[in-house]
């Protein structure tokens, strides 16, 4: 069997629940009108009963008529326009009077109903309503006075009704299957266009956007969504595009060189001061291509910031020594003045390992920019439940054009005009990552020549 269309579902869901409502309304005005009637025709009866006690005389535990002349109206002598039947009857239910429109027929003595009590019962085939209600000398029953009025108008109105109900009622059902299934249609539009834009979305081809509906409803909500997912999805794309072509050209730098020097070496041969040379500048390029691996592999360790972290209780101050001690030749060849301003030891949850790879990235550029004989302070404090660790160096700077970039991938400020400094420009690349993982703010302030300040909030 072939499954129904989610239009379709709709439409079919929604009739269901309408069929149902419907049923209930049907049903209650069917009742609505039945107790009308019979309630209209109850008390017909029951004025006829009053009159025709009142018009009845007892003597001697026996009765009789008052006015005869009763039994001429209409109502008595006709069978077809609002008939009513009367029939008196004597302590042995045998008849003693009874209407002229009876003729030769007569009301029939129900034992099994109770006495006063209305119900439906047959003369001459037709449906009549009849009750039975005793008459009484002094306690004692001396006769019966059975009335009857026709049910066949109130029955003819009923069963009219209930063809026009139950005719009606899938003809209903059906005229609103198709405007439920048309207004469905119209409300999942957007869901169409949907379908078609992501029909023509590949990954080179991440333009396409959802046309937004005007109502501001669920269907927006989604296609807002979905727009933004490809926001993000064109954007991580167009990120990856970059970094691989940053990263093809960073390895192909270093690979160059080395080949190029190693073509120049064996063109002729050389002296062992020039071999020496030569091998020793290839090792460095081997160097510097290494640490790029590590670093992109880095990079792509941490690219996921659902990436699992080892929190403990860390002392900031031991590692900021750690990592000042591995970088004391550099400190020693470019007599730079350490500072650290320590008031006591600080201690955070965080993961040792990438605060430390943090903070080795920093003062690494910290010291790598800094000019011979500049001065670099390590300040720690506590402020609003954060510790803050200030990095601040008086070297060459950044300018304020390149500071929204420094974090961006091979980005490396004004690398023309100091090639003596040696970089990939994906250590604050790095540095962002790992911040964002461990919850850890960063600000960088910077004015060229005159230094770098930057600020890091520990929680």
């Amino acid at each position: 069997m072939q499954k129904l269309s989610f239009k379709n579902r709709i439409a079919f869901n929604y009739i269901i629940t309408t069929a149902l409502l419907i049923f209930v309304v049907f049903f209650t005005i069917y009742s609505i009108v039945k107790y009308s009637v019979y309630n209209h025709l109850n008390n017909d009866i029951s004025k006829e009963v009053e009159n025709h006690l009142n018009e009845i005389e007892i003597k001697n535990d026996s009765f009789s008529l008052i006015h005869l002349n009763e039994w001429n109206e209409r109502e008595h002598n006709t069978i077809d326009v609002n008939p009513v039947f009367i029939e008196f009857l004597d302590s042995e239910k045998r008849i003693k009077e009874k209407s002229p429109n009876l003729k030769k027929e007569s009301l029939t003595f129900n034992a099994s109903v109770e006495n006063n009590q209305l119900f439906d019962s047959n003369l001459l085939k037709n449906k009549i309503r009849q009750i039975q209600v005793p008459i009484y000398s002094q306690s004692k029953i001396i006769g019966y006075l059975l009335v009857a009025m026709s049910l066949e108008d109130a029955s003819m109105v009923l069963q009219n009704l209930s063809q026009t109900l139950m005719i009606a009622y899938p003809l209903i059902l059906l005229l609103l299957f198709f405007i439920a299934r048309f207004i469905a249609g119209r409300s999942i539009k957007p869901i169409t266009s949907i379908i078609q834009t992501a029909d023509i979305i590949t990954k080179d081809n991440l333009k396409s956007r959802i046309d937004l509906p005007q109502k501001k409803d669920e269907l927006f909500i989604l296609s807002q969504t979905i727009n933004n997912l490809l926001d993000r999805i064109e954007t991580a794309v167009e990120r990856e595009k970059q970094f691989t072509s940053d990263a093809s050209h960073e390895l192909r730098t270093p690979l160059t060189v080395i080949k190029g020097t190693l073509e120049v070496l064996i063109r002729k041969p050389r002296t062992q001061e020039e071999y020496q040379d030569k091998i020793n500048y290839c090792v460095s390029e081997v160097n510097r291509l290494n640490h790029l691996v590590d670093q992109l592999l880095m990079l792509a360790r941490f690219e996921d910031q659902n990436q699992s972290v080892k929190m403990e209780n860390v002392i900031l101050n031991s590692i900021i020594l750690e990592v000042l001690s591995r970088f004391s030749n550099s400190i020693e060849s470019k007599n730079i003045k350490i500072i650290t301003d320590f008031s006591k030891n600080f201690t955070v949850k965080s993961d040792s390992y990438l605060l430390s790879v943090i903070l080795s990235n920093l003062i690494s550029n910290a010291l790598k920019y800094s000019n011979t004989n500049d001065t670099m302070t390590i300040r720690l404090s506590e402020e609003n439940n954060q510790v803050k660790c200030q990095i601040i160096d008086t070297g060459i700077g950044i300018p304020k054009t390149d500071l929204q970039n420094i974090f961006h991938q091979f980005y490396r400020s004004n690398a023309g005009e100091h090639p003596e400094i040696k970089g990939t420009g994906l250590g604050l690349s790095i540095v962002r990552k790992l911040s964002l993982l461990l919850n850890i703010g960063i600000e960088i302030s910077s004015k060229e020549h005159f230094g770098t300040h930057i600020i890091l909030s520990i929680p």
